[in-house]
């Protein structure tokens, strides 16, 4: 096949022998299969900002730490540096995550390296050997169902310990590997210790994986795992071996923390409409007169 632009300074450079195929192209980026040193693996080639269509960088973003105070005022303002640097760390965040969740356990693919702004990393197969399907293709008994559940709340909690919160969890972002479901595509972790948002995108995640894997196992959509697994983080009980029960009680006179998530949350997409305004109002002014 013809070999993509940004695969091929990774060509020059003897990282990557020889393109394959293009294994999938999604929103955020495109990911290749190529071969490496006598392997099989994948490069996932991000999309730049312009291409992605994923608009809640803000919320994601929150408590990410720029390299310098420069970087940061810049990002802060939106100027041309800034954006820069905000796509670098966009970019980086993944890598970061990988290494830093396959590091204590976690399930996802084994990152090999971050080149020229390209993430090489082993392939993940199925029980045939070839690359596996993601969640929302395939269709579980009701004990494989619950049997998955468990395991993808083990992996959120693993995270969790680690620090990292996925923030876009869903079956279409689980791939079913030989040995069980693995975790992908984490551009948007985020650090639950200095993100605001952290505990909805927890109690989001966790109620994906509920709703998908309860479609199959029904009687896994009256757990509320997020809410146990929050209460322990927050008294820093939490261990990646923390016995769960699934069950929560809320306390009486407990404050609507839902509907209070709800309005912050179009509180900051109010604000996200505001800047995106006034960055084109900016652009405008910015354009030179005539053609």
């Amino acid at each position: 096949m013809k070999i993509p632009k940004a695969l091929q300074p990774l060509i020059d450079d003897g990282i990557v022998d020889a393109v394959l195929r293009q294994l999938k192209s999604g929103k955020e980026a495109s990911v290749f299969l190529v071969r490496s040193g006598g392997n099989i693996r994948c490069a996932k080639v991000y999309k730049d900002s312009e291409q992605r269509g994923f608009h809640k960088l803000a919320e994601y973003q929150e408590g990410r730490k720029a390299r310098g105070s420069r970087d940061a005022r810049a990002m802060g303002k939106g100027s041309k540096h800034g954006r820069k640097e905000q796509e670098a760390a966009w970019k980086n965040a993944e890598v970061d995550a990988l290494f830093r969740l396959a590091a204590v356990g976690v399930r996802v693919p084994k990152p090999q390296g971050y080149y020229e702004g390209v993430l090489v990393m082993d392939v993940v197969t199925d029980a045939a050997g070839q690359p596996a399907p993601r969640l929302n293709d395939v269709h579980p008994s009701a004990e494989l169902a619950r049997e998955w559940h468990a395991l993808l709340v083990e992996q959120i909690v693993r995270m969790l310990c680690a620090g990292l919160i996925h923030g876009d969890l869903s079956e279409f972002n689980v791939l079913l590997a030989a040995d069980g479901p693995m975790i992908i595509d984490l551009p948007q972790a985020i650090d639950a210790a200095g993100n605001n948002n952290a505990f909805r995108m927890l109690v989001r995640d966790v109620e994906n994986i509920r709703a998908y894997c309860g479609r199959y196992a029904p009687d896994l959509l009256d757990t509320e795992y997020a809410y146990e697994i929050w209460k322990l983080y927050q008294a820093s009980e939490l261990r990646p071996d923390s016995p769960l029960t699934g069950r929560y009680v809320h306390p009486p006179g407990a404050p609507d923390v839902d509907g209070v998530l709800a309005q912050i949350a179009e509180a900051r997409k109010e604000a996200e409409r505001r800047q995106a305004g006034r960055e084109a109002a900016a652009a405008e002014e910015n354009e030179p007169a005539g053609w």
